[in-house]
């Protein structure tokens, strides 16, 4: 944009308010998770449902992103303004962030590894003088929950956390927030639903879904919360066709210390089952889907034709996230995660599992473009719930179904441009 501006259209670029800005976010990951292949359960790598890394003791380019947009102007109150967004992302990371019917192709039906999606591609348009302002975004966006975010430089660590990565991702709609006054905000959308395209009718996952979200903001802008029901419909199984409804709060304590944490609880209903019995996700493989039936899902992670709840019918997950930062310099902070994701009835992770997760990390700033993330993290599974006929009482997720727990130390770098 320096460029632009001192060149011979500058005051254009200027006066126009439209930016081009982008990353290059690349990592590297050694795991005790060692073994090549997929999993015969997930067809995922062995790190999975680790995220977004999931093939162990490798350098992956995570996302190269390009954005180009203009924000409306929400500081005044005499015109209505309008703005756009255009993101284009290449790398790895395009696997948790595909929409079916949107080049999905090269997930759904390649299961690649690396890729391309658009996870943002709205217009804008800002109303003063209702309420406090309401801005009207039409298109596809991230999904309105949530204290992390699928674009690298938003995040406050390297890896994601399983509370993130299987929940929805990305809605197309109609999205209206209205701010009342100081402290208060409501948000209203209607969607085509959770990851898929208004145009992919042949799947009961593309069916109008609502969001109604609301979020509170203390005087002294030390306590928020935000939250609501991000997603709601007929619950009908569908491509990732899940109910969400979640809860955020955040606490300054001081200039030096916060915390933030995130809960959800989700569901679909009416879920065909595995057929290694109906509390197995091991041995028998699941049953090829007929043509009428949805693709089964696992939270944005690599779909696959045939892949369901380890438990037929009502299929549940909840999980609880907390986030504490402790600022160690101008440019550096030390954050410490801990979690815990109970996938019910196996329907996000092909393992109907309790998981717990725990890690420490730094961010580092060495100049304003470079951002450095190294940490440590621990994964662990507890057991399957299991059914009268089949109680299964272990569950070996991780290293391509061979391990209950999993330790990772991770590092990625972010260059901004």
């Amino acid at each position: 944009m320096e460029v632009l501006y001192a060149g011979p259209y500058g005051q254009f670029w200027s006066d126009s308010r439209i930016k081009f800005y982008g990353w290059e976010d690349f990592s590297g990951d050694i795991s005790t998770s060692t073994k090549g292949g997929l999993n015969p359960v997930t067809a995922q790598a062995a790190n999975f449902p680790e995220v977004y890394d999931q093939r162990p003791n490798r350098l992956e380019q995570n996302q190269f992103v390009l954005y180009a947009e203009r924000t409306p102007d929400e500081n005044q109150t005499d015109h209505i303004d309008w703005g756009f967004r255009l993101s284009q992302v290449y790398g790895l990371d395009y696997r948790y962030m595909i929409s079916r019917g949107w080049g999905s192709d090269q997930l759904l039906q390649r299961n690649s590894f690396y890729g391309t999606d658009n996870p943002m591609m709205y217009f804008n348009l800002y109303i003063p003088n209702i309420a406090q302002g309401l801005n009207l975004t039409l298109g596809r966006i991230i999904s309105m929950a949530d204290i992390e975010a699928q674009l690298a430089p938003n995040n406050l660590m390297s890896s994601h956390s399983l509370l993130y990565g299987f929940d929805p991702y990305c809605q197309w709609g109609l999205f209206a927030t209205l701010k009342l006054n100081n402290n208060w905000t409501v948000q209203g959308g209607i969607s085509a639903g959770n990851d898929v395209t208004p145009w992919e009718l042949n799947d009961p996952g593309t069916q109008p879904t609502g969001s109604v979200m609301v979020q509170y903001q203390s005087d002294n802008n030390k306590f928020g919360f935000y939250g609501g029901a991000n997603a709601f419909n007929n619950a009908q199984w569908g491509f990732n066709n899940i109910q969400q409804y979640v809860g955020t709060f955040t606490y300054k304590f001081n200039d030096k210390i916060w915390t933030s944490h995130e809960s959800w609880f989700m569901y679909q209903e009416n879920c065909p089952g595995q057929t290694g019995g109906p509390g197995s996700s091991f041995g028998n493989p699941v049953p090829v889907r007929a043509p009428d039936e949805p693709l089964g899902q696992l939270g944005g992670l690599g779909y696959t034709d045939a892949q369901y709840p380890v438990h037929p019918g009502y299929a549940a997950e909840w999980a609880t996230l907390n986030y504490t930062m402790f600022r160690l310099g101008p440019s550096t902070f030390f954050t410490i995660r801990n979690e815990v994701f109970d996938d019910i009835d196996g329907n996000r992770t092909g393992y109907a599992c309790l998981y717990s997760e725990h890690s420490i990390g730094i961010t580092w700033w060495p100049s304003k473009l470079i951002t450095v993330r190294p940490e440590l993290r621990l994964d662990e599974a507890y057991g399957t719930h299991g059914t009268k006929n089949d109680p299964v009482d272990e569950a070996k997720p991780f290293d391509n179904g061979t391990r209950r727990t999993q330790l990772t130390a991770q590092m990625d770098v972010i260059f901004h441009f």
